[in-house]
């Protein structure tokens, strides 16, 4: 993994009028902390930091005004619920050689055999590796898996360099029998069946909402 370089401020005001003040002048509140030290504020360009983190696990290299470079690992990303603009950034601090605990996203490959219905259990694994060489993801193929089929934690093949830290006996996919028609069809009549009755024990909650207002 590439470093992503971002540059910096030190950050002096703090609360919400000063966050919001930050973020309209496109910034992101961030906080770096780690190996002890006292925690950094920053403000990091909104535009750049968003790039940077599409990325899982990305690492950035920091050149913070008047402290120089450090490195950095997004532990905790705050968005906006409904705009989904980053609002606030958690940093760790980590070092070159360092061996860190960071939860990849696992990618699902090829195609399982016709009738079967493929389940992620866990969309995520929690590995170890080298800040500066964490894996992007985790491959798993499915191809041609039968129904019945489980992969497990323990049955991954890590990348070079990657330990697993999540429990060996984590379900990670689970290969299961496709519904049928006439299933997939009773669950809709189920479905149509509850609508009504659910929309009739909400109406009275609407009046008196209503009413209050």
């Amino acid at each position: 993994m590439s470093d992503v370089k971002i540059a910096a401020e030190l950050r002096t005001e703090f609360g919400k009028g000063a966050a919001r003040r930050l973020r309209r002048a496109d910034k992101v509140p961030a906080v770096l902390y780690g190996h002890g030290t006292d925690p950094v504020h920053l403000a990091l360009p909104g535009h750049d930091t968003m790039l940077a983190l599409k990325t899982a696990n990305a690492l950035l290299t920091l050149d913070i005004e008047g402290h120089g470079n450090e490195l950095a690992l997004p532990k905790h990303v705050q968005r906006d619920p409904l705009k989904g603009f980053i609002e606030h950034v958690d940093l760790l601090l980590v070092k070159r050689g360092e061996k860190v605990t960071v939860d990849v996203p696992v990618h699902l490959v090829g195609e399982a055999a016709p009738g079967t219905l493929v389940n992620l259990d866990s969309p995520t694994l929690s590995v170890e590796a080298e800040a500066t060489h964490l894996p992007e993801g985790i491959e798993v193929s499915v191809e041609g898996l039968e129904e019945g089929t489980q992969i497990h934690a323990k049955d991954l093949t890590l990348p070079s360099g990657t330990t697993l830290a999540a429990d060996d006996e984590l379900l990670v996919v689970n290969v299961t029998a496709a519904p049928t028609a006439e299933q997939m069809e009773g669950e809709v009549e189920e479905a149509a069946e509850e609508a009504p009755a659910e929309g009739a024990a909400e109406a009275p909650a609407e009046d008196e909402s209503s009413d209050e207002s």
